[in-house]
């Protein structure tokens, strides 16, 4: 188990350059294997889930070099070989259901762990994709601990096809087999997430001709050979908006590098909820507060604030533990909805071992009645990267020694993060036991 010991009550004050998203790093990688010409690609994060990738790419045989220090990694697929009998894709990691296409793809098969997974949000269910491959002619079955998909006719056939709900994954699934399809597909409720318009725009890169980009509608024209090239990634937005979260809710002074603030309008009026005002100016993200934080009043009497998190252009549900820790400390109260996954809020019970006052209404919402006095705690993190963020933010506005143990899951996403957090003058390291 590995923990992190903070030691709290110090206002946050510096400057951040954000890693990139690892929601739009993942199936990038994935999506490499379609082509058997050079890639490089810039700014690449040293996290758990890339090198797992890297590992599994160099055990198929394909050419990787990677530059931990600057973030530059080439890739090269033309020796790459894939046996199902003997390959294992990734565990424990939900973007492993991405490497299925570029496989099928290549070399007709491919082999997906049961127990490919990511954070415990709840139920996960993988049916979509399944629906996905069947629609572009696999067959999947069952075997013993794990799924075998086959291309079934020799190639994978266009389609058209309406999502039951805008899932990530799914739709980057099916532009990957799209792309790999002879002929024009289109997808219905799609996800339009900034990571996923990102990894239209590296599949547009490769020479994939995709409408719709950005749009809940997505038109793929696949089938061409895909090209090599460069791609440098964009700073991830979770990550901006984590850095100033930290310094509002230590009452800091925190500017974070951004260069896409044109996806910020709902994000910057949710931290008005509660009290902190966002500025974008030269690249660069501000978080400032006239005072404490403070709930903002509805004008509608009666009502509470809320902050509602569904899929994109929504406010991102993944940021919704953040906001939580702002409306622990933040006077006055907030309710939280998470509209996505059901088993996503069972971690705020932890909250109350620092003396906040948190009511789950029903497993997708709760409310916060904020500014209580709180003390140092040990608490206990589910394997969700933002809900061990969440609670190292509350931790790091209260005085004193708390730890948060179990908090690995945050280099799953975030690296260098206590680098980061020291280089803005908090004191926290990370400490193991067995």
């Amino acid at each position: 188990m590995t923990n992190l010991v903070v030691h709290g009550g110090t206002p946050l004050r510096g400057r951040i350059i954000p890693s990139a998203n690892k929601n739009a790093v993942l199936p990038v990688l994935c999506a490499t294997l379609l082509t058997c010409e050079p890639l490089r690609l810039l700014g690449v994060p040293d996290i758990t889930d890339v090198r797992k990738i890297l590992e599994i790419f160099r055990t198929l045989g394909s050419d990787v070099k990677m530059d931990h220090a600057t973030g530059t990694l080439e890739l090269h697929h033309h020796a790459t070989v894939f046996d199902c009998k003997n390959h294992r894709l990734p565990e424990e990691m939900r973007s492993s259901i991405m490497l299925v296409p570029p496989l099928l793809a290549r070399f007709g098969v491919a082999r997906l762990e049961d127990n490919v997974k990511g954070c415990t949000l709840g139920v996960r269910e993988i049916d979509p994709h399944v629906d996905v491959f069947r629609r572009f002619g696999s067959e999947v079955e069952r075997a013993e601990g794990s799924l075998i998909v086959r291309r079934a006719n020799g190639a994978l056939l266009p389609n058209d096809h309406w999502l039951d709900y805008a899932s990530v994954t799914t739709t980057e699934n099916f532009v990957l087999c799209a792309a790999a399809a002879h002929g024009t597909s289109t997808l219905t409720n799609a996800a339009s997430e900034p990571h996923v318009q990102e990894f239209c725009r590296f599949m547009a890169m490769m020479g994939v001709r995709i409408e719709g980009m950005g749009t809940s509608r997505l038109t793929v024209h696949g089938g061409s050979k895909l090209s090599g090239g460069e791609f440098r990634f964009d700073e991830d937005f979770h990550e901006i908006t984590t850095f100033l979260a930290l310094g509002a809710i230590t009452g800091g002074d925190v500017i974070v590098r951004n260069s896409a603030p044109e996806t910020f309008p709902l994000l910057d009026r949710t931290f008005e909820k509660f009290g902190v005002k966002i500025t974008h100016e030269d690249g660069w993200s501000r978080a400032t507060c006239t005072g404490p934080l403070k709930v903002q009043t509805p004008f509608t009497s009666n009502v509470l604030t809320k902050v509602e998190a569904a899929p994109w252009p929504y406010f991102p549900v993944d940021l919704l533990p953040i906001f939580i820790a702002l409306g622990v400390r933040a006077q006055g109260n907030a309710m939280f909805w998470n509209k996505v996954y059901d088993g996503a809020l069972g971690w705020t019970g932890e909250l109350s071992k620092f003396g906040a006052h948190v009511f789950s209404s029903d497993p997708h919402r709760l409310i916060t009645f904020g500014g209580n006095p709180l003390t140092p705690a040990v608490v206990e993190s589910p394997y969700i990267i933002r809900v061990a963020i969440a609670l190292f933010m509350v931790a790091a506005s209260i005085e004193g020694r708390s730890e948060i143990r179990n908090a690995t899951p945050i280099r799953r996403a975030h690296p260098n993060f206590v680098e980061n957090l020291r280089s803005l003058g908090v004191q926290v390291e990370w400490t193991s036991e067995e």
